[in-house]
């Protein structure tokens, strides 16, 4: 499977050349994308990634992995905890594939430290942080470098995986997290974002925090995956250019 001035197919990737082509592959292998946040969603979408060829992935995540997390997390394991995050998941993303280029970034990303990280060196940037303030600042700087974006929305509370969807951020409904967002973009002049989010009405959560004495937001394995899953799907298909 090789063509005149191609790299050929690695045979990791071979059965991905069906779906995306080897120029797909390629394009995939030559990519750079920033992942923020590498909790239930973004861990998710990151070995998705990963598995499917992208060649250069950043990571940023400052939390280790909790006991809370093994019910959700694809790096939590009882060997994890108590392990950084982002050290977990390169680790486990080497061993999927060693010639890929994985940068650990152990940094909880806030307006404060934004200038830490150069986003211009990116082909596509994927958000999936649950600060509203983080969010915004990626989605801003984001923005004014015209570097392909997808966001996560509200995944917590959530029971059903398959009300998710992918929308621009202002045809979206329901969503509490995604009225926030698009209230504060739209003050910011954005006029457009690539978002995922859930129809589904949240659920009254259970769970409070002993120190905050806040609500804890619930989660179970098969929903915040599934959320990261379709924003590789719409990561990988944007960078090959096959719909």
């Amino acid at each position: 499977m090789k063509r005149s001035g191609k790299m050929p197919v690695k045979e990791q990737f071979i059965r991905g050349v069906g779906v995306l082509g080897e120029d797909g592959i390629n394009k995939l292998n030559n990519a750079k994308v920033i992942i923020f946040g590498v909790g239930g969603v973004g861990g998710f979408c990151a070995e998705a990634l990963c598995r499917a060829g992208v060649g250069h992935i950043d990571i940023v995540d400052g939390d280790v992995v909790s006991v809370s997390n093994l019910n959700r997390q694809i790096i939590a394991l009882n060997s994890t905890v108590g392990k950084s995050k982002v050290e977990v998941l390169r680790e486990r993303l080497l061993d999927i594939n060693p010639e890929c280029k994985v940068s650990a970034h152990k940094l909880f990303y806030l307006p404060e430290n934004a200038d830490s990280i150069d986003l211009s060196r990116y082909d596509y940037i994927v958000d999936a942080v649950d600060t509203v303030s983080a969010k915004l600042e990626i989605i801003c700087r984001a923005k004014a470098l015209d570097i392909p974006i997808i966001s996560a929305m509200g995944a917590g509370n959530k029971l059903d995986p398959t009300r998710f969807e992918v929308a621009d951020i202002y045809k979206t409904s329901v969503c509490p997290l995604s009225r926030i967002i698009r209230r504060e973009l739209k003050a910011r002049g954005v006029k457009s974002l690539k978002v995922v989010y859930s129809k589904e009405e949240p659920r009254q959560s259970m769970g409070i925090d002993a120190e905050s004495g806040k609500p804890i937001p619930s989660s179970l394995a098969f929903v915040p995956s599934v959320m990261g899953l379709i924003m590789a799907g719409e990561v990988i298909k944007d960078i090959t250019g096959v719909k």
